[in-house]
């Protein structure tokens, strides 16, 4: 047998749950381990370790995956209140996968590929959709409860710079109770995402659209809005206008219209919990999972 191919740099290997543990580790055996000489960086991402180190594993793999750069994850569990009492958890874990994303801070490019004997749900779809999700923050990492009775439910800002917090009422509970959320995003993350969008689109030659829903969250989703266009406007209209392309915002239930009409062929971006549902109908759509 011929000698293994040795591979440079170790590889991060983030193991799951269930039978995705068994397919991976017959992968390993069968197509992977007899041939390469690879350093293999371990972190066993199954439920019931990630409820034994209290999470931790999960932190610890991310770091890992910052580091080395490479990291190959299975299917893991999210658990909800079933699983919880079907494993004998200590506390409804939060998903592994956003807990990942959130601490690489990084864009998720999905992209079909398109192949004629494939059949597709979507036929005009001819070229492929790139959807570019936002990996941080907004839903993902929240804080959301449901409140035990009648009160007031408000969020409260306090500077670093020891100025006068500024306390916002969200709702007054008058009646009976009810479920409350809080969550976040960052310039600096939104900053980030933009320039990778536009520098994919700029390698791919494709238009890039953003969908928000500015006109409902005009701070928050404008936020997005803003930051996109101002990225544009002083460092990318020009190379996109030399490449013959170009970046457009639009409103997230115009967006979807208008790819369903599309034969493809654009970068889609996203926030988090648009480009988790956008993206498994366009894989759909192409004929995927």
């Amino acid at each position: 047998m011929p000698s293994k191919i040795v591979v440079k740099n170790p590889v991060v290997d983030l193991d799951g749950d269930e039978m995705t543990r068994i397919i991976w580790q017959l992968i390993k055996d069968k197509l992977i381990l007899p041939y390469l000489d690879l350093d293999i960086k371990y972190f066993d991402l199954s439920v019931q370790n990630r409820d034994a180190t209290d999470d931790q594993v999960t932190v610890d793999a991310a770091e890992a995956i910052k580091k080395y750069n490479v990291g190959i994850k299975c299917a893991t569990i999210t658990p909800d209140e079933a699983r919880v009492k079907e494993f004998n958890l200590k506390k409804m874990w939060k998903s592994p996968n956003g807990t990942i994303r959130n601490i690489l801070n990084g864009t998720v490019f999905r992209e079909p590929i398109v192949v004629k004997t494939i059949p597709k749900l979507v036929p005009g779809w001819t070229n492929p959709i790139i959807i570019g999700r936002h990996a941080h923050g907004d839903q993902y990492r929240a804080t959301d409860f449901v409140t035990p009775g009648p009160g007031k439910f408000e969020v409260v800002f306090t500077p670093a710079d020891g100025s006068e917090p500024k306390r916002m009422e969200v709702f007054n509970f008058e009646n009976t109770g009810g479920v409350g959320m809080a969550m976040y995003n960052t310039d600096e993350s939104i900053e980030g995402f933009g320039h990778a969008c536009f520098r994919l689109a700029l390698e791919r030659k494709m238009p890039l659209y953003l969908s928000t829903k500015n006109t409902i969250l005009k701070a928050y989703d404008g936020r997005f809005k803003d930051i996109f266009e101002r990225i544009y406007e002083t460092e990318y209209k020009a190379q996109f206008e030399a490449a013959g392309i170009w970046y457009e915002h639009r409103l997230i239930d115009d967006m979807v219209a208008q790819a369903l009409k599309s034969n493809g062929n654009f970068v889609w971006a996203t926030k988090n919990y648009d480009g988790d549902v956008q993206s498994d109908i366009i894989a759909q759509g192409y004929g995927s999972l």
